[in-house]
């Protein structure tokens, strides 16, 4: 089998065990009593990143291959997942300590893979002679497709009365209403444990010389920040990570808040919440084409201040849109916006720390971008967004999240506006 074409196949399935509820997961929450505590879902995934993907990436440099960990990782990761779907199954109210318990185990094991897949990924490329600027977005884009595919499962699968079907047409035991969605991410994880174990093999950099105590522990990839450069790039990553999860947190129940407006209840946005999300993830495939050019051509800050701005447009037009027409045009601009702000900030931001990085901290430096960013930045952003969102808005007994959400998405466009103009007054990527 062709070797990019096993890589794209891993990276779909990587992404569509996220996809199966990273977006729709929300309403769930709202509906089985849990919807205040939907920032601590979302932010725990960054709580974990914290820690979990630097350990894993220390594991994966000096320890056990990649490609090894990788799979053990989604194997945890999607047993978690099931348990999930069978607390949820025999209580439609669980408790929410248990649920959150559960929940943080699973994330922990899965969010190191987001760092994990890119250093397989860009190892085996390397080794088979292939340039990653140019041979890894085409690979990864096969990885949105995999979201948009389970975001899609999700949002239009129901199990009813013992029968399976698909619908686009307003049905409260939608998947993405439901705890259905954990099995589908369990399943996808369980079957990318087993693929796992077929990709070629990830060869250990032996390193002989006598290491200092901080390398024995795999802490070098920390001495990046002794570079100007590097430091100022993986502090603006934990600013601008701040605005990572806040519309997978907010963005499906606010649109199916619009429900409860008899006007726009009937509306095809406000019933498929999670379907028209998923343009976001649509556009990000292709804008991930557009990479290795805006990187060769502009480099590295431009690129980021580009995705800083969409940041300031994906919240600005959700501030500003609706359901109905020609609101839900504001929606789609958003979601288009949307691919721009996360590829040329994540995707681009992997590419440049692996070129940036000595090749026997590699693993551990993808590692530490993703502390900074799904970790220390989401942790911090999804909080504070949580705190705004239940300061201007609350859960109504038919669990729609109601209140003045145009001020929520006006607050976090202009912090995505003041990190902007920073980042383009310090940041010199010559330095």
């Amino acid at each position: 089998m062709n070797l990019k074409f096993r890589l794209a196949l891993m990276n779909f399935l990587e992404f569509a065990v996220w996809g199966a509820y990273l977006t729709s997961m929300g309403n769930y929450f709202g509906r089985a009593g849990m919807g205040e505590s939907i920032s601590w879902f979302y932010a725990m995934q960054g709580v974990v990143s914290i820690f979990m993907p630097t350990l894993m990436g220390i594991v994966a440099d000096k320890y056990v291959q990649p490609q090894r960990l990788l799979g053990l990782c989604h194997l945890a990761a999607g047993l978690g997942m099931i348990a999930l779907f069978l607390i949820g199954m025999l209580n439609p109210h669980p408790d929410k300590s248990l649920f959150f318990g559960v929940y943080t185990i699973s994330v922990a094991f899965y969010m190191p893979t987001l760092a994990l897949s890119n250093t397989t990924a860009f190892t085996i490329l390397k080794k088979n002679g292939y340039d990653t600027v140019s041979a890894f977005p085409p690979i990864r884009v096969l990885g949105t497709v995999g979201f948009i595919a389970t975001m899609w499962f999700v949002n239009c699968a129901v199990w009813q009365d013992g029968h399976f079907m698909l619908t686009l047409s307003e049905n409260s035991d939608k998947f993405q209403y439901t705890y259905m969605q954990f099995f589908v991410s369990g399943a996808l994880s369980i079957l990318f444990f087993l693929y796992s174990m077929t990709l070629p093999a990830c060869e250990l950099v032996v390193d002989k010389r006598k290491k200092s105590f901080t390398e024995m522990l795999g802490l070098d990839a920390f001495k990046l920040f002794k570079q100007k450069k590097m430091a100022l790039f993986f502090v603006f990553s934990a600013l601008l990570g701040m605005a990572l999860q806040v519309t997978n947190s907010y963005a499906t129940p606010f649109i199916t808040s619009f429900k409860s407006i008899p006007e726009m209840a009937n509306t095809f946005a406000a019933n498929n919440a999670t379907l028209l999300v998923s343009l976001s993830q649509i556009s990000e495939a292709l804008c991930i084409l557009m990479i290795p050019f805006f990187l060769r051509r502009f480099g590295i800050k431009m690129v980021m201040l580009i995705a800083m701005m969409a940041w300031v447009m994906r919240f600005g037009f959700f501030g500003l849109g609706n359901p109905s027409m020609p609101g839900v045009l504001l929606f789609i601009l958003s979601c288009i916006v949307y691919g721009v702000a996360f590829d040329f900030f994540n995707v681009s931001g992997g590419l440049f720390v692996d070129q940036k990085c000595e090749e026997n901290i590699k693993a551990s430096a993808q590692g530490l971008f993703m502390l900074m960013t799904n970790g220390l930045g989401a942790t911090v952003g999804t909080l504070l967004a949580g705190e705004i969102v239940n300061h201007y808005c609350s859960w109504n007994e038919a669990g729609y999240l109601l209140g003045d959400w145009q001020t929520c998405w006006y607050i976090f466009a202009g912090y995505s506006l003041v990190v902007c103009v920073l980042f383009a007054l310090v940041f010199n990527h010559k330095d």
